[in-house]
């Protein structure tokens, strides 16, 4: 029963706390004097962090949108990131980003000064929250590029406000958060399971830092050997799944490094229903029954993109075609529609919830880590190898074309679109091998070459809010939203 209390404690003070750091009021004295005391306050709040975590990662539209996987779907309207309408007048808040920042502060405030008896245990929740602050200042430089550097809570409408620092140092304190947190877990396991940050998972997420550096960045051939040798520590003890289904239709699957859970009833609505049909759609299809449906929670904003369909098209052995995306069809074989069918969620009595966790990080996405850095490094024979490793589960045979820089690093990021798809990795992927000089990202993105067309450059990093900026006058505009 106290457990429970402390818990119901630690939701509620998520409530108070839920605030845009950029409008703060004064927080109650009930979270220095009556919170603060106990292993099981730090506990429960680190399960409101969780919380906080999971409803800012539910969504495709810093991540997704912006690429070029997605074609509109049969109701309601794309983003503006998909159409690739941004202008200085509608940014986008990073608000989200920055309640979790706000509580990770918090913790990190706290929790040094409460006995825990054993150490270890301390820790490991310091770790966890580390490792969350960086990975969120990693979401901030990829989707603002500059941005403040928030390190200690706000518990006080007359804290400063801070101007943003250079997306170099907004990716310096992700790295630097998540090698604090290496040096804090106590094991090289997965102490607290899959659902929660550990030693691999800050081994995945320092790979993909590096590797944003050293393309992006313009960081050092030794980022890029760093990215192979942090891969591989992610990677230790996993092994691929034999059937490509069971990545999203299990939970902690054997490939899987770091995920965020949804359960059926608890939390449910996963991003990926905006690819699924109601029921309505699909009345007519003669394989009604194959298509991940339902009644009310489904809404097909968006579907896969001819572009996608054709990158899985070029090898009609994929075994991970089926699992993708779905056509219903009807009695004469005309198409309704076309649908994701990787993350099908669970079927209930009459109906279907959208339930599959998030994986932020899994073994295959190791594998194409690595290919990444050797490509980039020119030692394209390896690379080759480990590219090889992902195409041999999906059945479609080892890369047989150029050993040209460029012509494998094309083929790396064709491979990770059909790999990773729908797994909010596209545009980062888009960015950083336009970065790397292997694409140009204005001419892949149709709806960005569509702009440059009409003689529109649209920036790769986003506006914030002149909301904003009004409030806090040391903010400055992202660059090249000057005349836009």
């Amino acid at each position: 029963m106290k457990q429970f209390k402390s818990i119901l404690l630690g939701i509620s003070l998520f409530l108070l706390h839920s605030c845009n750091l950029l409008d703060v009021d004064t927080v109650s004295s009930i979270t220095g004097d009556g919170y603060w005391n106990t292993k099981g306050d730090v506990e429960s709040y680190m399960i409101g962090i969780y919380t906080k975590l999971r409803d800012t990662s539910n969504s495709t539209l810093h991540f997704e949108d912006r690429g070029d996987a997605f074609t509109t779907g049969l109701e309601g309207g794309p983003s503006n990131l998909w159409a690739q309408n941004l202008t200085s007048q509608n940014g986008y808040s990073w608000s989200s980003y920055y309640s979790v920042i706000q509580h990770c502060n918090m913790l990190l405030k706290y929790t040094p000064g409460i006995d825990f008896g054993v150490e270890a245990d301390k820790n490991r929740l310091l770790a966890e929250a580390y490792c969350i602050r960086g990975y969120m200042y990693f979401c901030i430089a990829r989707i603002w590029g500059d941005a403040p550097l928030e390190l200690e809570p706000t518990e006080s409408s007359n804290k400063p406000k801070l101007a943003r620092e250079p997306a170099e140092e907004v990716l310096a304190r992700a790295l630097s958060d998540v090698n604090t947190a290496i040096d804090l877990f106590p094991e090289e396991s997965y102490a607290n399971g899959k659902g929660r940050a550990s030693k691999p998972a800050c081994y995945a997420l320092k790979a993909d830092i590096l590797l944003w550096k050293a393309k992006v960045m313009n960081g050092s051939e030794q980022d890029l050997k760093d990215v192979i040798t942090y891969a591989d520590l992610a990677s230790k003890g996993l092994s691929l799944e034999d059937n490509f289904a069971d990545i999203y239709g299990t939970k902690y699957g054997k490939e899987v490094i770091w995920t965020i859970h949804f359960e059926i009833y608890e939390k449910e609505a996963q991003y990926s229903q905006s690819l699924k049909p109601r029921d309505v759609f699909v009345e007519k299809a003669v394989n009604k029954d194959e298509i991940p449906y339902a009644k009310g929670g489904a809404r097909s904003t968006y579907a896969p993109s001819p572009f996608l369909i054709g990158l899985f098209n070029a090898n009609p052995a994929d075994i991970r075609t089926k699992d993708s995306y779905i056509t219903a069809k009807d009695a004469d074989g005309n198409e309704i529609g076309t649908f994701d069918n990787k993350m099908k969620g669970t079927k209930t009595e009459g109906d279907r919830t959208y339930d599959s966790d998030i994986v932020i990080y899994r073994l295959a996405e190791m594998y194409l880590f690595k290919a990444e850095a050797y490509a980039a490094l020119n030692q394209t024979p390896q690379a080759i190898i480990e590219l090889n490793r992902v195409r041999d589960r999906a059945k479609i045979g080892t890369y047989n074309g150029s050993t040209n820089k460029i012509a494998v690093e094309k083929e790396i990021l064709n491979e990770r679109a059909r790999e990773l798809y729908l797994e909010r990795k596209r545009w980062p992927d888009l960015l950083r091998f336009h970065y790397g000089g292997t694409i140009d990202v204005y001419q892949e993105v149709p709806n960005l070459k569509k702009k440059v067309d009409d003689n529109i450059i649209i920036p790769l990093y986003l506006a914030i809010p002149l909301s904003d900026i009004n409030i806090n006058p040391n903010l400055k505009q992202t660059q090249g939203y000057e005349n836009l």
